[in-house]
Parts: structure tokens; C-alpha cells; sequence
């Protein structure tokens, strides 16, 4: 589609679009349905504008584009979301912030300073290996190791926190 085409084309749907939400309503009793068919609507006209623009009556073309948008919708309910009466139950519940922060200062009490210095700068700051041995005074090879060992340090110590009791 030409530039021109297009611009003919947003004129039309500018024109009509309004009218074309409003019989959509009284056709489905459901603005956002209505809106739904009023896309569809939208985008099968502009697929096949140079068959719609050259159509003997092209208002007359567009309603029957949504109409026939609506039949369809209503042979495949299926496709839509219906109310329900009831909320369903909630898959996830959002973890417990307060109880995490407490575990986890908790377990980096656990850490010697130095190993818990380079977790904190590390993971807590997002530093470099490079920015945290300078912060820190000490070999990019030292802060390597003692993440390293910090880190299964941490697991091996979350893992008993976490098991039942």
C-alpha cells in the first residue's frame, strides 16, 4: 500500500470508527468485545483496502466485515474470557521479604569479614572482580577464591536453614 493509499485508508477508518464501536456494542452488549471486533474490523479492512476502496459502497462493505466478525466470535465462545464467580486460587505467593533479609544477614554473619566484604561487594553492589580487589585492597585471584568459597559456604549453610526440622 502507497502512501496515499494509506492516508485514504486512516481517513476512512477515523471517519467510521466510532460508529462502527457503537454497533458493535449493540450487537455484543460488551464495550471490550466491541472493541475486539472493531480491530478485527480494522485489520481486514486495511489487508484487503484496494477490494474495500473499490467496492461500490465501502460503509456497506465494512459492516458486513464486522458483522460477520461477531458471527464468527460468537461460534467460538471458546475464544473468549468469561467471568467467573469465584477467584481461583493463587499458584504463587510473593516470598516474604522481611524473613529473606533477616536469613540472609544471618547467614553472612557467618562469613569471615573478608569473605563477606567480597559476597557483599560482589553480588549486593554488582562490583567487578577487579573493582572489588581494589575496594578491597587485595588480588583479583583472592577475590575469585573467597567468592568461591563464600558462596558454598552460603549454600551449604541455606541448605540447613532450609531443611525440615
Amino acid at each position: 500500500m502507497d502512501r496515499s493509499e494509506e492516508d485514504e485508508f486512516r481517513a476512512f477508518v477515523v471517519a467510521r470508527m466510532e460508529r462502527w464501536r457503537r454497533a458493535a456494542y449493540l450487537m455484543c452488549h460488551d464495550w471490550h468485545l466491541a472493541d475486539d471486533l472493531v480491530s478485527t474490523v480494522v485489520g481486514r479492512l486495511y489487508r484487503h483496502w484496494r477490494r474495500v476502496a473499490a467496492a461500490d459502497n465501502p460503509d456497506a462493505y465494512a459492516q458486513r466485515v464486522l458483522t460477520t466478525a461477531w458471527i464468527d466470535e460468537r461460534r467460538r465462545p471458546w475464544r473468549r474470557e468469561h467471568p467467573a464467580e469465584a477467584l481461583p486460587e493463587r499458584g504463587w505467593t510473593p516470598p516474604d521479604r522481611v524473613g529473606d533479609q533477616e536469613q540472609l544477614v544471618r547467614l553472612l554473619a557467618q562469613l569471615g569479614r573478608r569473605q563477606r566484604a567480597v559476597v557483599v561487594l560482589r553480588f549486593y553492589f554488582d562490583r567487578s572482580v577487579e573493582e572489588t580487589a581494589e575496594l578491597l585492597g587485595i588480588s583479583t585471584g583472592t577475590v575469585k577464591s573467597q567468592s568461591a568459597r563464600a558462596l558454598e559456604m552460603l549454600r551449604a549453610l541455606s541448605y540447613e536453614v532450609e531443611a525440615p526440622r
